[in-house]
């Protein structure tokens, strides 16, 4: 399986299971003790199709339960837009076109024209994560939703304060440790297998409206291939930075936390992170 396949699976659509040794199956769960005010963790889907889209009550409750959001990224804060412009696009001077060849340049050239009405010349500056965003949604041939835009409108209709785990920079940092040439690479393979991705997201998607802990956590293990530095690198290592900021928020304000349900699972996953951290953590069934 390609690498960006992994990536989309991982960061984009973040759907691992919620706990790997928990027999509950929730995708919502309540964090209290050691000098922390009651919070919650909500693993989210960061695209599923508006059809699918579901906020159900226990989550609607916790979020009314507690005092401040705080999600991956403060979408809501102008230093994000910042940060967006500062670390999205190629160094001055140089173009995206430069690191493919020719025939890759006019099947994506192609492609986004057809699907946006917008060729290459517009995408031609920006980091091949920017155009795997801008293909990933016009991939669909349906309107898509996003928790994470949904949850920062309650936040503001609430009057509650967002924050974030990370920063921009950080997350785009990720990717730099692949090449473009070989982030373009995927690109153009996902382009030309479309059904690959399209089995694996629609499966994955079902696997989370169901909240099936087990199921999702074992169709995980049989795609990744046991790639563990990847792994490691977009999703371990995220959850060990974000451990002291969950303490840091939830010991001043009972906190709404939504993330990617892929950071809840796991050995080194949230949730079991935050137990050995002496934490509390059960999940909240339906």
């Amino acid at each position: 399986m390609n690498t960006l396949i992994k990536i989309i699976a991982t960061i984009l659509l973040s759907i691992l299971t919620a706990a790997t040794n928990a027999q509950e199956s929730s995708n919502l769960w309540k964090i209290e003790g050691n000098g922390i005010k009651t919070s919650y963790l909500f693993g989210t889907m960061h695209l599923i199709p508006q059809k699918d889209f579901n906020l159900k009550d226990k989550v609607k409750t916790a979020f009314d339960n507690s005092e401040q959001v705080v999600l991956e990224l403060d979408m809501a804060s102008p230093e994000f837009m910042k940060d967006v412009m500062a670390y999205s696009y190629l160094e001055k001077g140089t173009e995206l076109k430069a690191y493919m060849d020719e025939s890759e340049y006019e099947l994506l050239d192609s492609y986004l024209k057809k699907k946006t009405g917008t060729g290459m010349q517009m995408y031609n500056t920006v980091k091949p994560f920017m155009l795997l965003s801008v293909i990933l949604m016009a991939s669909s041939d349906e309107p898509m939703a996003s928790f994470e835009m949904t949850l920062m409108t309650m936040a503001k209709e609430a009057n509650k304060d967002i924050e974030g785990l990370e920063t921009y920079a950080s997350q785009v940092a990720i990717f730099e440790h692949t090449s473009y040439e070989k982030q373009i690479d995927d690109l153009v393979e996902m382009i030309k297998n479309p059904e690959e991705s399209a089995v694996l997201y629609d499966k994955m998607a079902q696997l989370y409206i169901a909240e099936d802990v087990k199921g999702l956590y074992d169709y995980m293990d049989e795609f990744m291939d046991n790639d563990i530095e990847m792994m490691k690198k977009f999703l371990d290592d995220r959850n060990h930075n974000w451990i002291p900021e969950i303490a840091k928020f939830s010991k001043e304000h009972s906190t709404f936390y939504g993330f990617g349900a892929g950071h809840l699972g796991g050995a080194q996953g949230v949730v079991n992170l935050l137990k050995n951290a002496g934490y509390t953590v059960t999940p909240i069934l339906d």
